[in-house]
């Protein structure tokens, strides 16, 4: 059964967890289990959990991982919540590919594209905020907010006023009006599309993918193991600001104030080390073969 998502760096994330030993691999975001399928075949002495907050991607990860059920275990939630519930252990291995899965982005009823004719962008199409709901009813301050820190867009205030003055005449109801929106006020130019900066400022508001990568980092945090390797996958500046600095701050032997005059903490508090020391990245060849693994980061970490 073949995934319908191309899994990003597979070949340096299987690599990345060549040194585990026996006890759990847990893949925070299955997707359509691309990333899994081939670390429980590559890997036997791993048992396996997969999490995901999208029942459609469940329900296909557990028939495409028949082979393995009785080493695989899926539960549905989001990793920052079910990571902390977890009762097996040792967790040995983490893997998170934070990036919208190919099949998400091209459903255009999920609303990602735009060219959909609706305006979803929701992970769980269970969860109460859409969308619809962000473009529509936040005042212009609030879209402003969004525009800027989480798309970094140089426009952020002539766009946000856009999108008021236009859902003031009607409510935009599809992600292919929102776009048009965009057209309006970024000119085409790059490789791009003018609406892409846009549509991940919504994205991210709406699943909270920012809160819930430092939900992920602080449950790995409270609770990891010793030789533990997570290895984390980003797609965008934000994300890999946050893994770069949590990772810093785990490889960091000394929490003395910078400005003492000397070291009093012991200089052992690092609880384990940087495995890349520059983020891997695809290679020309994968990035040919798919678009989208372009802007993917690979940051591993091995707790001591």
């Amino acid at each position: 059964m073949q995934a319908p998502h191309i899994p990003v760096l597979l070949e340096e994330v299987l690599e990345s967890f060549s040194d585990v030993k026996e006890g759990y691999f847990v893949d925070c975001t299955l997707g359509y289990a691309g990333h899994s399928f081939q670390i429980l075949a590559h890997y036997p002495h791993l048992k396996h959990i997969g999490i995901d907050r999208d029942e459609e991607a469940l329900a296909f990860s557990k028939k495409r991982l028949e082979p393995y059920a009785n080493r695989s275990t899926l539960y549905k939630g989001t990793f920052a919540a079910v990571l902390p519930m977890l009762k097996e252990e040792p967790i040995v291995a983490l893997l998170a590919d934070f990036g919208v899965s190919s099949l998400q982005l091209d459903k255009k009823e999920r609303g990602f594209s735009f060219e959909s004719d609706t305006l979803d962008m929701r992970m769980d199409p269970s969860a109460s905020l859409s969308a619809y709901e962000v473009v529509n009813t936040y005042p212009q301050e609030k879209l402003e907010y969004i525009f800027n820190v989480y798309g970094e867009i140089r426009s952020f205030k002539k766009l946000a006023a856009a999108v008021v003055e236009a859902r003031s005449k009607a409510p935009i109801s599809s992600a292919k009006a929102l776009s048009e929106v965009a057209k309006k006020v970024i000119p085409p130019g790059g490789k791009i599309h003018p609406a892409t900066l846009m549509f991940q400022a919504i994205r991210i508001e709406v699943n909270n993918e920012l809160g819930e990568i430092e939900g992920l980092l602080d449950a790995i945090e409270a609770r990891h193991y010793p030789q533990q390797i997570v290895s984390l996958i980003t797609f965008h500046s934000l994300e890999d600001r946050l893994v770069k600095e949590r990772f810093k701050k785990w490889s960091t032997a000394c929490i003395c104030d910078p400005h003492a005059l000397r070291c009093t903490c012991g200089k052992n508090h690092a609880l384990g080390k940087i495995l890349t020391r520059k983020p891997v990245t695809a290679s020309k060849e994968e990035i040919k073969a798919n678009p989208r693994s372009r802007s993917a980061k690979l940051r591993s970490f091995r707790f001591e």
